[in-house]
This record gives structure tokens, C-alpha cells and sequence, in this order.
């Protein structure tokens, strides 16, 4: 039997390890621009975790915990991620009812993410597997 563990990463060895998996979502991002872009963030309040099994990193999440008016005190979900090859073998949903204990820990009042609008598998998976439900879209513009 393998074993699995949730941790939290917080070397830049452990983001190195971390970098294939989430290069799998973030596909545009270089390693150098990964590093750089994840030290900032971790400055604000990022967190990345990951699903670990006796041979290899087998999910990632990153989260960090936010205020606003609609959502109150809550967990926002940036990144959520399993190796391909590795999916639907219940990591995702590991990761993310770790999240949420971690969130209630934190005195959150929920979880929350985006997801791109053409991640419909996500989607099913966000709703199906974890209860999730959509309630609003997200805008952006870019210069």
C-alpha cells in the first residue's frame, strides 16, 4: 500500500518538485517565471499544497485567505491541479476537503475559486464530487 499525505510547500525545492504539475494548468508559465511570480504571492498570502504519494507529487492546490464584502472571511482557490495520468483517483477532492478544514481552521465561511469557462470537466467535477455551486462570473481586462 502507498502511502499519501497533504503538506503544505514551503521550499523552493518543494515548488521545483510542485512546478511540473501545475506547469499542466498554468501551461504558459516558465519554471524561472513560476518561482518569481510564487515568492510574490507567497508575500500576500499564498499558500501551495500538495497530495504526495511515496513516489511522486500527484496533486497541487494554492489558496490563500481573503475579505470582501459578498464572500466575508474566505478561502480563495488560485490553482487546483492533478497530474495528468494521475486524475480521478479521488486527489482533488482529498486536497480540497483538506482545504476546507484548513479554511474552517482559518475561521472561513467558504471556498471559493474560478475556473475557466471552457473547463467544463472541472466544472462537473466542482459540482458533482465537491457540492460546489456557480453563482457569478468573473470580468476582466487586459493592457
Amino acid at each position: 500500500m502507498t502511502t499519501t499525505e497533504i503538506r503544505e510547500l514551503t521550499t523552493e525545492s518543494e515548488w521545483r518538485d510542485a512546478y511540473p504539475v501545475v506547469s499542466q494548468l498554468r501551461e504558459d508559465l516558465s519554471e524561472t517565471g513560476y518561482l518569481e511570480r510564487l515568492q510574490e504571492m507567497r508575500e500576500e498570502g499564498y499558500h501551495l499544497f500538495a497530495v504526495v504519494t511515496a513516489d511522486e507529487m500527484v496533486a497541487v492546490a494554492g489558496a490563500g485567505v481573503r475579505t470582501n464584502f459578498y464572500n466575508g472571511r474566505h478561502l480563495f482557490v488560485y490553482d487546483l491541479v492533478t497530474r495528468a495520468g494521475r486524475r480521478s483517483e479521488g486527489h482533488g477532492e482529498r486536497l480540497m476537503a483538506f482545504l476546507e478544514d484548513w479554511a474552517l481552521d482559518r475561521d472561513c465561511e467558504c471556498v471559493t475559486l474560478e475556473s475557466g469557462r471552457w473547463r467544463e470537466d472541472a466544472h462537473r467535477f466542482y459540482e458533482d464530487k465537491l457540492d460546489m455551486e456557480k453563482f457569478c462570473y468573473t470580468f476582466k481586462k487586459e493592457w
